[in-house]
């Protein structure tokens, strides 16, 4: 039973040790339809390991991506790609535990799943063990750093790498009146004491006089989620792109294995917090979008919003942090640009819809609009509900640096990053839920009819239909039809006592075959028109035999797998 080989990740964030034993066990249990190979090693020693689900997981089929944490702190991704990953499984060894609609299991068992749970394994390590806030890996490759900058440590060896505060008459916080020790936006209405905010931790190339202002990049100045060749731009037009495209081990690991597997169709990409669908296209309106691409969209934000409650936004019109300055070097465009893939990513964690916050006309907007108020509401949520986690009681502390100051105070790794862990389980099912059935959305090539006519002169002329009765066309998404990897269906025919009357005819091109989904709101339904396509989800390959023996016809392409036929002439 797959309870049995659980480790709980739907109620706790895995260490790596315990992400890697969960991998193990499914493996050694499974090992029929499960495999985990590294696709990358970090400098500190860990596998970024991938999971592969389905039999025979050499065998080129349509495939589907999952990838969480890559950004380190965020750990939900973690535990939602584990689950994922389970609920796949449990497809091929509990097939009537997982609460889908027969013709949905049916396809999903024949697609593979390919699961990244931790993209940036030493980061998440680094969080989970102390606190420290981290970007993505908690590395500083970079030879200039002479520079007054921030350091987190854990200054007062508790184990954690929390918040500090400072007095200070030009602070920018003040205690909450309704909530002690919580810091909130200072207004002129405030008395005071007022504070600085600093990371725990000391000033490297500190003049004694100027405090550096904090970043977090400071010192782990890698943003993964910006190092991905697409619309790829260096540091100083985008923080965090790295020394170069793929230069860090962990995004190289996941380009180089999407490269060799033109399978994928569709890409999921876990981040918190939010609770929103992010989509293409990042860097242009929806309006200057391949329209039938959004059609396909909208089906996933049907599910989206049916099973999560999320909304779903383009993240050119409503999720950049500065106008008219779209996101460089990011994973989801690179998978769905240049993989072709239906991809999107989920910011897991409806943080603000909890906090009772309006909706704002662009969602990324949430992030700089949470109020006095709002932060108090969630400072009584984190005592009621939460025990405490966010918001630590301040100790008083002799810095060697500042001087007398209080450290704690903040601590979101668990009720602001990701959700709390009684929340975690709810959140991990309905993510499930909805990517289960966008793997059903994978094409599905058969072989459709085989018939022979008789001809003058004893030969036989064979002729196969192949068809695609799955949902998308071959190609994927529409907008990868032009992408040179995504070649179109071809046949090749061999003779086993018998022979081709014309050699030539022996490979044969077919050309893409369309899906019979369109997405919604296409107008289809819509009864003033008939809406059929012709058929353009099936083609023929025509052979002229001489001779009695077998026609071995091996029909596909590299992004659907291949099906055969052996033909008796």
């Amino acid at each position: 039973m797959l309870a049995d080989v659980s480790l709980g990740f739907r109620h706790a964030y895995l260490d790596h040790e315990r992400l890697t034993a969960q991998l193990r066990a499914w493996c050694d249990a499974y090992p029929d339809v499960c495999r985990m190979t590294s696709i990358a090693r970090t400098p500190e020693g860990r596998d970024v390991w991938l999971l592969t689900i389905g039999p025979e997981p050499d065998r080129i089929r349509p495939a589907v991506w999952v990838d969480g944490n890559m950004h380190a702190a965020e750990l939900a991704g973690s535990s939602v790609s584990l689950a994922i990953a389970e609920d796949a499984l449990r497809l091929h060894v509990e097939p009537d535990g997982v609460d889908l609609p027969p013709a949905f299991a049916e396809r999903v068992r024949e697609v593979l799943f390919y699961v990244v749970p931790r993209v940036s394994p030493d980061g998440a390590e680094a969080v989970l063990r102390n606190g420290r806030v981290v970007r993505s890996v908690p590395r500083d490759l970079r030879p200039n750093r002479g520079q007054p900058r921030w350091l987190g440590s854990d200054v007062d060896g508790d184990g954690l790498a929390l918040a500090m505060r400072v007095v200070d008459p030009t602070g920018e916080f003040v205690d909450a009146p309704e909530f002690p020790g919580l810091l909130v936006e200072r207004t002129l209405e405030d008395a005071g004491p007022f504070y600085k905010l600093y990371p725990e931790g000391t000033i490297e190339n500190w003049s004694g006089r100027a405090i550096p202002s904090p970043n977090f990049l400071a010192d782990n100045p890698i943003d993964l989620n910006r190092n991905f060749p697409y619309s790829w731009a260096p540091t100083h037009e985008q923080p965090g792109a790295g020394a170069f495209p793929t230069s860090e081990p962990e995004a190289r690991g996941i380009a180089e294995f999407a490269t060799a597997h033109p399978e994928i169709i569709a890409w999921l990409n876990l981040h918190t917090f939010g609770g929103v669908l992010i989509r293409p296209p990042g860097d242009r309106p929806d309006a200057k979008m391949n329209q039938e691409d959004l059609a396909i969209y909208r089906q996933v934000e049907h599910w989206m919003t049916d099973h999560t409650g999320y909304p779903t936004v383009n993240g050119y019109d409503e999720f950049l942090y500065e106008p008219d300055k779209p996101l460089r070097g990011d994973l989801s465009e690179y998978a769905y640009h240049q993989r072709g893939a239906l991809a999107y990513v989920v910011e897991l964690w409806d943080l603000f819809r909890r906090l009772g916050m309006e909706r704002p006309k662009k969602f990324v907007e949430y992030y700089e609009r949470v109020s006095r108020a709002d932060l108090v509401k969630l400072a009584w949520w984190d005592r009621d509900e939460n025990e405490g986690r966010s918001f630590p009681p301040w100790r008083p502390f002799a810095h060697p640096q500042l001087g007398e100051i209080e450290i704690g105070g903040i601590d979101p790794r668990v009720g602001i990053w990701n959700p709390p862990l009684h929340e975690l389980a709810a959140v991990c099912a309905t993510q499930a839920a909805v990517y289960l059935r966008v793997a059903a959305l994978v094409p599905r090539v058969r072989i459709g009819a085989v018939e022979r006519h008789v001809l003058p002169g004893g030969m036989v002329r064979v002729e196969v239909r192949i068809d695609n009765d799955g949902y998308l066309g071959t190609y994927g998404v529409p907008s990868a039809r032009s992408l040179d990897f995504n070649e179109p269906l071809y046949a090749t025919a061999t003779c086993d006592g018998c022979e081709l009357a014309d050699p030539g005819a022996a490979h044969q091109t077919l050309g893409h075959l369309e899906g019979w989904g369109r997405g919604l709101h296409t107008g289809i339904n819509l009864p003033s028109y008939i809406g059929a396509r012709g058929t353009t989800g099936s083609a023929w390959a025509s052979y002229v035999v001489r001779g009695n023996g077998t026609l071995e016809v091996r029909i596909g392409a590299c992004r659907v797998g291949f099906v055969t036929a052996s033909i008796a002439v």
